[in-house]
């Protein structure tokens, strides 16, 4: 089975609003195939499947910040309603209440890029703490930590970046 949608295609339309992952209903109305109006219809008659924690509808200002942070012509014309943010959990709930096969494929592509992108941010943490441990180790050695951080933000050196028709990295 392929995708319809590459995971990094969707991990690029996750936004931290109030602390959660989130994704936005025109988003997600794209993605499933149908008007941002009959998605959110869709959902109000299933008012109850949704809980706060599943679902919340943007503040002005919140919107407002988004807009401004991401330059972008997806936004469509003047709006009368602030988007609603879906959670993980209020997306896993949508494929149950549009009822559509392509819903359910789309779904399961968002998952998954749900969990990748938790997947990154786990190994991240993990990379951030060994470099720590490593520069609190060498720090009572007379290493120059800040060296080391220039080193590897140059690598690889520029002699090896045209080797081969790459840039080194795999």
């Amino acid at each position: 089975m392929n995708p319809l949608i590459p995971h990094e295609n969707i991990q690029t339309i996750i936004y931290l609003i109030r602390g959660q992952k989130v994704m936005l209903s025109p988003h997600l109305a794209a993605l499933y195939g149908v008007e941002p109006r009959a998605l959110v219809q869709a959902v109000k008659r299933n008012r109850d499947r949704f809980p706060e924690d599943f679902m919340f509808q943007l503040t002005r200002e919140e919107f407002g910040n988004l807009k401004s942070q991401i330059v972008t012509s997806s936004w469509g014309g003047l709006r009368r309603a602030n988007p609603y943010a879906f959670t993980e959990q209020g997306v896993s709930m949508l494929s149950s209440v549009l009822q559509s096969k392509k819903a359910v494929q789309v779904n399961i592509t968002i998952m998954r890029a749900f969990v990748r992108m938790r997947q990154a941010m786990s190994l991240s943490r993990s990379v951030a703490k060994r470099l720590a441990a490593i520069e609190r180790r060498l720090t009572g050695h007379g290493v120059d930590i800040q060296h080391i951080y220039r080193i590897i933000q140059l690598w690889p050196p520029r002699s090896e970046k045209g080797r081969n028709g790459h840039n080194g990295h795999n």
